[in-house]
């Protein structure tokens, strides 16, 4: 009982530990994502007083601390040394992922014209992030292909909207949708490539580009595009 408590437990380590030049390029790039999301959600969200109903701007609270929690509990895990506590910081880590895909989907739902398709479509987004959550939190180390796969899915998912997202959205919004998702995408190259110098941070700097890239369209979407 004692010993398979310890093995689930225990802090698996990577493949190869980071040097000190990969951690401080990883830093850089965490703490880009985390001034971004502080000073451009901040600007985002007082902006959007003016141009969004209640349920838009909740939606957008919940995507800016979405956008910040996941760049911090990330900063928080990859440059934590090996120990017991990086092991709960890299539930956290993968969780956080679930939630900012949630985050961002769910300011972009509410702009369907059918507010049944919209309800129906965000509670879709969020029971999977909910299950996605579980997943990491309760399972760690277990089923992280599949997770991978499931990040992929969920992210994509918009797809199956895409045609109704197009007659919604400015066309810049959809442009900035579609390269940040595969931003995305080509990134998971890196997440997978562990052998790699500098892998952390080119995996994550994939991940703040993408997520510039989405804000911008969100930003585009509910006060830019409501200027005039």
């Amino acid at each position: 009982m004692t010993r398979s408590l310890q093995t689930r437990t225990a802090f698996v380590e990577p493949e190869r530990q980071p040097v000190r030049g990969e951690l401080v390029a990883d830093g850089l790039v965490h703490a880009l994502g985390i001034v971004f999301a502080l000073a451009a959600g901040t600007v985002l969200l007082v902006a959007a007083v003016y141009y969004t109903s209640v349920s838009e701007y909740v939606s957008l609270a919940f995507y800016v601390a979405s956008l910040l929690a996941v760049f911090s509990i990330s900063c928080a895990y990859n440059l934590w040394p090996v120990s017991p506590l990086k092991f709960l910081l890299r539930r956290a880590d993968h969780a956080a992922i679930y939630l900012l895909i949630a985050g961002t989907y769910t300011p972009f739902l509410t702009q369907l014209p059918n507010s049944f398709m919209s309800v129906f479509l965000i509670a879709f987004i969020w029971i999977s992030t909910g299950f996605g959550i579980a997943m990491k939190l309760l399972l760690p180390g277990r089923f992280d292909r599949l997770a991978v796969v499931f990040y992929l899915a969920i992210g994509w998912s918009g797809i199956l909207v895409l045609d109704t997202l197009f007659g919604t959205l400015s066309t810049l919004a959809v442009v900035l949708v579609l390269a940040g998702g595969l931003t995305y995408s080509s990134g998971v190259v890196f997440y997978a490539w562990r052998s790699l110098k500098y892998q952390s941070a080119l995996w994550h700097a994939f991940v703040v580009a993408g997520a510039v890239l989405h804000f911008l369209a969100i930003a585009d979407t509910m006060v830019l595009e409501r200027l005039a």
